[in-house]
């Protein structure tokens, strides 16, 4: 886990920059994943607990409109250049550099967490680790969204995505993960983007009993 995660920490360190440039609105083009967004923070408000982590928040875009959205949002990336961008973007919020698989939160403090896009870059073996410590921090009743490419044939494809390698997914495959770490799946947007790769956006929402 360890070497693919120095990997991906080094590309994203790269690009900081221009990666912002190209996403920090990029949610404004895209009505599904808004409203996909939207509904999570809806929900996790009414949890009562609004403490909400953004995993792989990235230039801390995404944190910010859950922020807005009315939620006590912090955002955790691996990558320290993403972490120092998103601090000077938006200084009212807190941003720390952290690994997905061991997130610097208690047992189960937070009403929601966030992954958009995030864990494409998990080999899928190492994924259950990675949603087991999703779990870990949620409370009961919290909430997890997670957004990721998916696929419509049986099994994790493995691709050449233009900042580190990354898989995208079966839902009916993810959302088996998501039970097994001890997550119950209630809702799902799967949508074609017309993207030149061919790949399905796909979101899922799950809430921990």
């Amino acid at each position: 886990m360890v070497e693919h995660q120095d990997e991906t920490r080094t590309a994203y360190n790269a690009v900081v920059d221009l990666y912002a440039s190209l996403f920090a609105d990029r949610l404004e083009t895209r009505p599904f994943a808004r409203a996909m967004v939207a509904t999570f923070a809806e929900l996790v408000r009414g949890t009562g607990n609004l403490r909400t982590a953004d995993v792989g928040c990235g230039p801390g875009h995404l944190t910010a409109l859950l922020h807005g959205l009315g939620l006590d949002a912090f955002g955790l990336d691996l990558s320290p250049a993403m972490v120092d961008h998103a601090r000077r973007a938006h200084p009212g919020l807190r941003f720390d550099e952290a690994r997905m698989e061991a997130m610097p939160v208690e047992d189960g403090a937070l009403g929601g967490v966030m992954a958009h896009y995030s864990m494409i870059h998990t080999p899928p073996g190492e994924l259950p680790a990675v949603l087991a410590e999703q779990v870990r921090v949620l409370a009961p009743g919290g909430l997890f969204l997670v957004s990721f490419f998916g696929t419509e044939g049986p099994e994790p494809v493995r691709f050449d995505h233009k900042v580190t390698p990354a898989y995208s997914w079966p839902a009916d495959r993810f959302a088996e993960l998501l039970g097994a770490a001890g997550l119950t799946p209630f809702a799902r947007l799967l949508h074609d983007p017309a993207s030149e790769r061919g790949f399905l956006d796909a979101h899922l929402l799950a809430r921990r009993p």
